[in-house]
């Protein structure tokens, strides 16, 4: 397994882990995913459409075999067992992803404000667009199309809110299962953003602050 890269970052109170899926798992979901896409029955089997919070193409479920194979359960289980250690110095014995899905979105589709279950979740990128698009008329200020924006609390001096992060191939943000979340829509290009997301649970005795 590739070497990982990862830090911590914390724009605001919640805690959340930057780090980069290895290029061989990318590579090898990308192309789990692009022959789903042409094999209707199958892509049909594993549509997750029906559970989507917000408008975007498609949405596929990730078997447990590719998971494995890809290396992407390691790569999760990995990076959470050392976020862990690092935040509350905390030995985790249990990981176990409930769910782990891919979200293809096109031009003028979105992902509302939301949150996961479970006790971590995360969000990364698998392909992006060569262009998400400019503003209509202030074509200096920052474009958010395309970004992943984090949300908790409200805004206070010297307290932002919100932080947006845009996609780069291989990038993953690993974040509390309640830390609020939304996906912007794009404009300006066919191509295709490709995101990939993950509920797991871990430790109730480490992620339940209160026992």
């Amino acid at each position: 397994m590739e070497k990982l890269e990862m830090k911590l970052v914390r724009p605001f109170g919640p805690s959340v882990l930057h780090a980069k899926i290895p290029v061989n798992t990318v590579e090898m979901l990308n192309k789990y995913i692009d022959d789903i896409v042409a094999d209707k029955k199958k892509s049909s089997k594993l549509d997750h459409g029906h559970q989507l919070v917000g408008d975007v193409t498609q949405e596929f479920m990730l078997e447990p075999e590719i998971m494995e194979k890809s290396g992407w359960g390691q790569f999760l289980a990995s990076c959470v067992t050392r976020w862990v250690e690092w935040e509350l110095k905390k030995k985790i014995s249990k990981f176990k992803i409930m769910t782990s899905w891919v979200v293809r979105q096109f031009e003028n589709e979105y992902n509302p404000t939301h949150w996961h279950n479970g006790h971590i979740s995360g969000a990364g990128f698998l392909k992006v667009p060569s262009t998400f698009g400019k503003h209509v008329q202030k074509k200096d200020k920052d474009y958010h199309g395309g970004s992943l924006q984090l949300i908790n609390g409200t805004r206070h001096f010297m307290s932002p809110s919100t932080v947006s992060l845009k996609p780069k191939v291989g990038d993953f943000y690993f974040f509390p299962n309640y830390l609020m979340h939304t996906v912007y829509p794009f404009k300006d290009t066919k191509e295709e953003r490709r995101s990939i997301s993950f509920n797991a649970q871990i430790d109730d005795s480490v992620y339940d602050i209160y026992s």
